[in-house]
């Protein structure tokens, strides 16, 4: 039987490296993306490339109604889901918090909590024994923010991490018993482009000399652990807070 992944945000940084990375590992994969349906399209050829069906699906994760509409156009395509790596999130300028507006904080959390809970609901109507599937596992895509605070930066977008920690950890205790494990990979300083959407394009060569390990990390490496806690390897673990951080 085929394994089937949905990965948001799927279309760059860690979401690319995850779709690629699990098609290696034997995984058929949907890529979901916002807006750049050409960098989409890249990562599936990419995927098929590996000998692995793959389709991209456009959806805003904090739109209902497009998430649903992409969920039914996965259900028509591959007919099962087996694993989803909720990994869409924004960030957003750096900032106090006394000079945030309430639309920042609407969108901070509109994608980054209940987009991954949007997500983890329709991929357990698919995959919990509950509701007839046949199992699966869920990773949620955190940050090491969640436990720093990131103080003048962006405490929004930790607040928002953290809730995802929370989120892991209780649904992870609901859908035990279910054939369910969901868990977080926590990243750290990271080399990808969202640094530059958030208007930070030098962040990870400032920030890399304050990492214990004196420099900054991959994609891939987040990948590595995102893909180990979706394979039969990680058979025993769910509720975990995995942190791939450079010992930051």
């Amino acid at each position: 039987m085929n394994r089937v992944l949905l990965v948001t945000g799927a279309s760059r940084g860690i979401g690319a490296a995850c779709a690629l990375l699990a098609a290696r590992d034997g995984w058929d994969v949907v890529v979901n993306y916002a807006h750049d349906a050409g960098a989409a399209e890249a990562v599936v050829h990419r995927v098929r490339s590996l000998g692995r069906r793959a389709l991209a699906l456009r959806a805003d994760v904090a739109d209902e109604a497009a998430v649903l509409a992409m969920f039914a156009a996965l259900d028509r395509e591959f007919g099962a889901l087996h694993g989803l790596v909720n990994n869409a999130g924004v960030v957003d300028v750096a900032a106090r918090v006394d000079a945030m507006s309430v639309a920042r904080w609407q969108r901070m959390f509109g994608v980054n909590v209940i987009g991954s809970m949007l997500c983890a609901r329709e991929a357990l109507r698919r995959m919990s024994r509950r509701h007839g599937g046949s199992g699966g596992a869920i990773v949620n895509l955190s940050s090491a923010a969640s436990r720093l605070g990131s103080p003048a930066q962006y405490v929004d977008y930790a607040a928002a991490k953290a809730a995802i920690d929370t989120f892991t950890l209780g649904l992870a205790r609901e859908v035990a018993a279910e054939g369910v494990r969901v868990n977080a990979v926590r990243p750290g300083i990271i080399e990808t482009e969202i640094h530059a959407s958030g208007g930070e394009p030098d962040r990870v060569a400032r920030l890399a000399p304050s990492v214990p390990m004196q420099r900054a990390g991959s994609a891939d490496e987040v990948a590595a652990a995102v893909v180990w806690l979706l394979s039969d390897a990680a058979s025993y673990t769910t509720g975990a807070l995995l942190d791939v951080t450079g010992g930051r």
